[in-house]
């Protein structure tokens, strides 16, 4: 009997994380999260990513298939650059550093819905 009720225990826990989470991320990120949860699951899934990267904090969204540009964003949410994907993988030339100087890796967002 313990065990039925420690899985809904676990997914109300679990709910609350995430309700807790989006509620510290700026109100830009949240509105992207929503964005990429509006349209199909991605190939990989859309994820957000924040790092330090030359004194400031910045959120990094991977690429999504095939030549399409990652997006890197500052704290406000404006683009800074796109560090890798586009035809040659290397982005777009602006911010050839980011992989080597970045710091304090800490995932946002994954988008775990199902394909």
């Amino acid at each position: 009997m313990k065990q039925g009720l420690a899985i809904p225990a676990l997914i109300l826990l679990l709910m609350s994380c995430s309700q807790q989470a989006r509620s510290e991320n700026p109100a830009w990120i949240n509105k992207l999260i929503g964005e990429f949860q509006s349209k199909p699951v991605g190939n990989p899934p859309e994820s957000i990513w924040r790092y330090q990267y030359k004194g400031q904090v910045v959120y990094y969204n991977p690429p999504q298939c095939c030549d399409r540009y990652s997006v890197l964003y500052d704290a406000n949410g404006n683009i800074i650059c796109a560090p890798d994907g586009g035809n040659r993988g290397r982005g777009d030339g602006h911010c050839p550093d980011f992989f080597s100087e970045r710091s304090g890796e800490t995932l946002i967002w994954l988008d775990a819905r199902k394909r």
